[in-house]
């Protein structure tokens, strides 16, 4: 077989693309141990995908694949041979009772199987759910997450069909590197090297639930990633892509969240491959489960070139590809939690392709807005070293904040911290003109002079223009003032633009406020810190205009990503 192009696939966050149903005892192992049924005793076993331990001959009835196989039996082979009354096989039919089969012999070599999970508890007990009883702590509790997509690509590859009824819809196309980003599931005892699926180096060392993987079940373990996981994850998809191998790289992550990953994505990573996200409604193996035909589609984009438009690099940047339609990162969003429910935001394009069933996928436009290689905010574009502000006693500064490594990385520790904060009619009665009211806005201004020198706020104000009320449109020019970008942005998935109404605040175009939030940190990480005031509560003209004067640079770039 020829070289395949090869495709980098990293593991992300709270990931239902590659979550699966707890393995629950089957009917079998029950009734073999003598345990207590659980509903299933007159009906399927669920069978779950396992590995064979050694070979084993299986007689399967003749014609048995679909109910009008026998009306073809003229078309067909005879069977291989027949069983008997007592399960003898003979090669010719000793009776007229005698069963035809055909033989086949199961070979671990084969891959995965469908059979009855057998497993128990270590108490002998059967599993009924993934945790050892009903809201278990995490020492009794299963995981249902894979720990990267390795398996998962392999069961699409074994079980999936196509509609002309072909399977290694994925390895006949294209060879795949599995990395773990930010992944879903953990290996909590550790992993040697040699039992490592995805590449990297070394052993996996014991990893702990909320700092090395990330879940959202079972419910009450929940762990939602940081911005030290995001750093992390970006530095490792950034040095994997600057090695040239790749024809494009699919991420995996949490509905709720892909877009926004995807987005800070195809902000930061300077390539000119694709970069693809896929998420899902359904788990992996449930009925009508989404996410492996969005992983199939996501190969077929890649592979199809659409995205270089005709010249040598990806024209598109970064997108999520879900429901058989192509969506660019900055305008796609989750709007329910069901299969179709993404929506082009901004009022202006968003799905950029379609899958088009059998057909390649076809450009339905070109986005204009810089990404991946063309953007500004790539890593390979940050300085680094950039302004950040700290408190010194009573007075705001600036002091020179490190925002890449030597070779030139991202420094965790240096994420910007941007809050998003909302619009809402009907406040309670009071002085609406005195800032001093916005006690959760000024409690977050004095937190980030206190750990978060690169840090802003979004202000999600009335669609489209972002207009606030007056009370927290003061509290956040005082933010302002006190070196902290703010953006303003209408609510909801408007498609109007965001009026510039203000010279010290920034206008988020049609950006929702999610997305607003991740182009601010970007930005912070390029240009730093607004010159804070002596004063944040009463400026200078000449600290205005020497705060207008930065956010004219920030406003260029949410002009123009």
């Amino acid at each position: 077989m020829p070289d395949l192009p090869r495709i980098a696939v990293f593991s992300g966050p709270t990931a239902t693309i590659q979550n699966s149903p707890p393995l629950i005892t089957s009917r079998q192992a029950r009734q073999r141990h003598t345990l207590p049924e659980n509903g299933t005793a007159e009906g399927f076993d669920a069978l779950r995908a396992q590995r064979l331990a050694a070979p084993v001959t299986v007689y399967i009835d003749y014609l048995s694949a679909h109910p009008l196989e026998a009306d073809a039996a003229a078309l067909y082979a005879p069977p291989d041979g027949y069983l008997d009354a007592d399960g003898a096989f003979h090669e010719e039919p000793t009776t007229a009772e005698d069963r035809p089969v055909q033989v086949a012999t199961l070979d671990p070599s084969d891959g995965l199987y469908l059979l009855p999970y057998m497993g128990r508890q270590a108490d002998g007990s059967p599993w009924e759910e993934a945790c050892a009883f009903p809201n278990a702590p995490e020492d009794h509790a299963r995981q249902t997450f894979y720990p990267d997509a390795s398996r998962i690509y392999e069961e699409i590859d074994r079980f999936g069909v196509d509609s002309d009824g072909h399977n290694n819809l994925l390895s006949s196309v294209a060879a795949f590197d599995f990395y773990r980003a930010a992944p879903s599931g953990g290996y909590k005892q550790g992993l040697p090297e040699d039992q490592r699926t995805d590449r990297g180096e070394g052993d996996i060392p014991p990893e702990r639930l909320g700092d090395d993987f990330f879940i959202y079940y079972p419910r009450h373990l929940r762990a939602e990633p940081h911005l030290v996981a995001l750093a992390k994850a970006t530095n490792m998809v950034a040095t994997t892509l600057a090695s040239g191998e790749y024809a494009g790289a699919q991420w995996l992550e949490g509905s709720p969240t892909t877009e926004e990953s995807m987005y800070w994505l195809n902000l930061l990573i300077d390539t000119a491959i694709p970069l693809v996200g896929h998420s899902s409604q359904r788990p992996h193996q449930t009925v009508s489960a989404d996410g492996d035909r969005n992983i199939v589609d996501g190969v077929k984009y890649i592979l199809s070139n659409v995205w270089r438009n005709g010249g040598e690099r990806d024209t598109v940047g970064g997108v999520m590809i879900v429901d058989e339609q192509v969506f660019h990162a900055r305008e796609v969003t989750k709007t329910d939690a069901r299969p179709g429910n993404y929506e082009a935001t901004g009022g202006h394009g968003g799905v950029v392709a379609l899958m088009n069933g059998y057909a390649p996928p076809q450009l339905t436009y070109v986005p204009s807005r810089k990404h991946t290689w063309s953007s500004e905010l790539n890593l390979t574009q940050l300085q680094d070293v950039v302004p950040g502000i700290c408190l010194d006693g009573t007075a705001i500064h600036t002091e020179p904040i490190a925002v890449k490594t030597a070779d030139g990385l991202l420094r965790p520790e240096a994420m910007p911290s941007v809050t998003i904060a909302k619009y809402a009619r009907y406040l309670p009665p009071g002085p609406e003109v005195d800032a001093d009211s916005e006690v959760e806005i000024l409690g977050r201004i004095a937190r980030n002079l206190e750990a978060a020198p690169l840090a802003g706020f979004v202000g999600e104000g009335a669609s489209p223009y972002g207009s606030m009320n007056t009370a927290t449109d003061q509290a956040l020019t005082r933010a302002v003032f006190s070196g902290m970008p703010v953006v303003g942005v209408g609510r909801g998935a408007t498609g109007g633009n965001a009026y510039k109404t203000d010279p010290v605040k920034i206008a988020g175009s049609n950006l929702t406020s999610t997305k607003a939030r991740i182009l601010l940190m970007a930005a912070l990480l390029k240009l730093g810190a607004l010159p804070p005031a002596a004063d944040p509560a009463n400026p200078t003209p000449d600290e205005v205009a020497a705060t207008a004067a930065k956010v004219a640079e920030y406003q260029a770039i949410f002009d123009t990503h």
